[in-house]
């Protein structure tokens, strides 16, 4: 009993009560590529971001211990548990670099993984993750899983059929929210909700323009994503307080991209 209670309430922290959706930013960038542009200082860039409204920050064990809640705004903070580099010779390869008890120590709202479905490691990874939900189970703790068809028989990492099942094994597997690819319209994407029984949020990729931003996300929310999870995109704008403070108005608001493109501009 106790668990289910611990978890209802971590999930509060890391998402809108009204709405029963998130605005989530990731920032755990710097394991994988290392101080980029918007990361170089992670106390700003949280701030920016709870400025904004986000829900909660994703990050490694450097992010509570020198960025998260150092000033400003409250924020939830999500610890991601895996990692590779970009100088690796297999970059794909997820392997676990926190636990689920030492996540709770520092105070965490909840945990996530990432899983390459498709890759030459995939059982690996799976086997990570299917372990790390039995123990948020136990624990009571919200579990993110980030999954992306990725690997030599992936072709289009935003194809339906490969994105549709990436979700779905993330659900299976027993994650609370799944992160996967936007298939590119509202259609095709509301085909990856309606088989993902776990709530699905859209990752960002790689920097797209403003318009193109928001009208991804107001096309996942159309097809009853219940959020989103954007790094890149958010921390590397001019105006990520901003930024945020607009892509929350449509994920929560139902506020149209071409509203949110100018309630942006308008701020600036």
């Amino acid at each position: 009993m106790f668990n289910s209670i611990g978890k209802a309430v971590r999930m509060e922290r890391i998402m809108n009560r009204t709405t029963g959706k998130t605005v989530i930013v990731p920032m755990d960038h710097g394991v994988s590529v290392g101080p980029i542009k918007g990361l170089v200082d992670l106390s700003e860039a949280v701030n920016m971001v709870a400025e904004g409204g986000a829900n909660a920050v994703i990050g490694h064990i450097g992010l509570p211990r020198y960025g998260h809640r150092k000033y400003g705004k409250d924020i939830g903070l999500i610890l991601h548990l895996s990692a590779s580099s970009s100088l690796s010779p297999k970059p794909n390869k997820k392997v676990l670099v926190n636990t689920i008890e030492n996540a709770l120590r520092m105070g965490a709202d909840g945990v996530s993984v990432h899983i390459n479905v498709g890759d030459e490691y995939e059982s690996d990874m799976l086997r990570d993750l299917g372990k790390i939900a039995v123990e948020c189970s136990y624990w009571g703790m919200p579990l993110v899983a980030m999954m992306y068809p990725r690997g030599p028989k992936i072709e289009d990492e935003k194809d339906l059929e490969a994105v549709k099942i990436a979700a779905r094994i993330g659900a299976e597997l027993g994650a609370d929210f799944v992160k996967t690819n936007y298939t590119g319209d509202p259609e095709s994407f509301a085909e990856v909700v309606a088989g993902c029984p776990a709530p699905v949020l859209i990752a960002g990729g790689s920097k797209l323009s403003e318009e193109e931003m928001f009208k991804t996300i107001e096309g996942a929310m159309q097809a009853g994503a219940k959020g989103l999870s954007i790094g890149r995109n958010v921390f590397q704008h001019s105006a990520p307080s901003l930024f945020v403070k607009a892509a929350c108005a449509i994920v929560h608001d139902n506020l149209s991209a071409e509203a949110a493109l100018e309630m942006l501009r308008e701020g600036k």
